[in-house]
């Protein structure tokens, strides 16, 4: 898979999802993406709340969000995948894709992240928990935002605004 270089789209990525099977990137071919790394122990994970709200208001236009669980930054997501499902599910009402936890930095990291780093060039990497990248619905990367800008941020539903309306 070409995902270490920053060449492609992020088309070429699969992802396992948390509750079993796979979770190409591929089948979203068209929709803009919006992937987030999470954490269920941080001053972050209220962004459940807004990721879920965003969800629910783009999803009938074809958006997607994708939680990343991760234990990258502060050991924050130290569960197992029933652990997170169940913690999403009770606590945040989550129904949006998550895949199985991953690292999203470093050489281990997946892929897609490797991809996105290289893309983006230095500091394009997760700095903490609740980075997001939007993927366009030309599957490159349409804009990236830190932890500290909430799901809901203009600056984010303008992108998808935009991205939604250059399909």
């Amino acid at each position: 898979m070409a995902g270490d270089q920053a060449t492609g789209d992020a088309y070429q990525f699969e992802f396992a999802a948390l509750d079993g099977g796979k979770l190409p990137l591929s089948a979203w071919r068209g929709h803009p993406i919006l992937v987030v790394n999470t954490a269920s122990f941080c001053g972050y994970t209220p962004q459940y709340r807004d990721l879920e709200a965003l969800w629910k208001q783009y999803r009938d236009r074809g958006v997607i969000v994708l939680g990343v669980p991760s234990n990258d930054f502060g050991q924050q997501e130290p569960g197992s995948a029933t652990e997170i499902k169940q913690f999403c599910e009770t606590n945040y009402d989550v129904d949006f894709p998550l895949t199985e936890k991953y690292r999203v930095v470093g050489a281990d990291a997946h892929p897609f992240y490797r991809w996105a780093a290289g893309v983006l060039g230095e500091g394009g990497a997760p700095r903490w928990n609740f980075h997001k990248y939007l993927i366009g619905a030309n599957g490159q990367l349409a804009g990236t935002w830190p932890s500290g800008v909430r799901p809901t941020d203009k600056a984010i539903t303008g992108e998808i605004d935009t991205a939604l309306a250059g399909k």
